[in-house]
């Protein structure tokens, strides 16, 4: 038990580190490039902390590990929402961006819909099991270009920088780069050693793969997004925030798991989960529903800690119904 442990405290380290050097990286690139912050944390940001995601489910998928490979993608979008959400805009209220509300937020909500009948085929097609099947991946992974074609379209919009563009340091183009290299290499590896090693204590309980997909991994590759919102939060880069949330939520759904699906489809999916992906609606559609309330277009710190309070009654539903 101690060398995991250990393990464990040099993933945190490295998580706190590389997200400093890819939240560094990543607002050198967008003002050398006059780019807003929302684009670059939809992109770049998320992409980068979306890696351990996709390393684990290719992983799980090729091994037949069906309830990691969607546990560990719907337990890490409720993380993202309710706990990094929270947490980030506890510590310095979050503005967005109308273009995002109306647009960014939304594409999520329905990528989390879209996927919800995908896999219903039960329920939606009156089929004989539920699965993501490869053609399933493939719509996915069509929605997730679709997505991408919109963000660059709109790169060099102007964002919601707070005034603060002139207090980022531009470094050259090789420090960003190597910035923002070692910073995903960071995370990466960060969140495979918590991942790895937290496994290994959980299995020695007797803990089920869908818990352990839907906490302990869920938690583990939630880990770079919530050491790269944390700190732009306190940095107060709210777009960048706010955008590495939802791009990462959408990275999720569609590209990793239209990825494991297009790649190691048929996977057999576990209606159970339903309850888990009304989890992610309900609070990305908070989300929406925040901006106009309290500060219009801004996360409040009270409505952080309404996400908190839902994210700990998830929890504590985990614990009742699914241990």
């Amino acid at each position: 038990m101690v060398i995991p442990l250990l393990l464990i405290i040099v993933g945190f380290v490295l998580l706190i580190k590389g997200a400093d050097f890819l939240v560094n990286g990543a607002s050198s690139l967008a003002k050398r490039y006059n780019v807003s912050d929302i684009a670059i944390g939809l992109t770049v940001v998320a992409m980068g902390t979306s890696a351990p995601e996709l390393v684990v489910n290719i992983i799980s998928g090729s091994t037949g590990h069906n309830d990691v490979v969607f546990g560990n993608i719907i337990g890490s979008n409720i993380f993202n929402m309710f706990l990094i959400l929270g947490i980030s805009s506890v510590i310095y209220p979050l503005t967005v961006q109308k273009n995002a509300l109306w647009k960014e937020v939304p594409y999520s909500l329905v990528a989390t819909i879209v996927f919800f009948i995908l896999v219903n085929d039960q329920l939606i097609f009156g089929a004989e099991e539920n699965s993501a099947s490869i053609l399933d991946g493939i719509i996915l992974l069509l929605m997730f270009g679709a997505f991408l074609f919109y963000v660059f379209q709109n790169m060099q919009r102007t964002g919601d920088l707070g005034g603060d563009m002139d207090e980022i340091e531009m470094y050259g183009s090789l420090k960003t780069a190597m910035l923002i290299i070692f910073g995903i290499a960071g995370l990466g590896g960060g969140g495979k050693l918590i991942v790895d090693n937290a496994i290994l204590i959980a299995e020695s309980v007797g803990i089920s793969e869908k818990v352990i997909g839907l906490t302990i991994l869920a938690a583990g590759t939630s880990l770079p997004e919530l050491a790269t919102t944390a700190v732009a939060a306190f940095h107060k880069k709210s777009d960048l925030a706010v955008g590495n949330i939802v791009g990462s939520n959408i990275f999720n759904l569609l590209l990793v798991l239209g990825a494991t699906a297009a790649f190691n489809g048929p996977l057999a999916f576990d209606i159970d989960l339903n309850t888990d992906l009304y989890i992610i609606m309900i609070g990305t559609f908070m989300l929406f529903l925040f901006m106009f309330t309290l500060q219009k277009y801004k996360l409040d710190r009270a409505e952080g800690a309404l996400y908190l309070l839902g994210f700990a009654a998830y929890i504590v539903f985990l614990y009742f119904n699914r241990m």
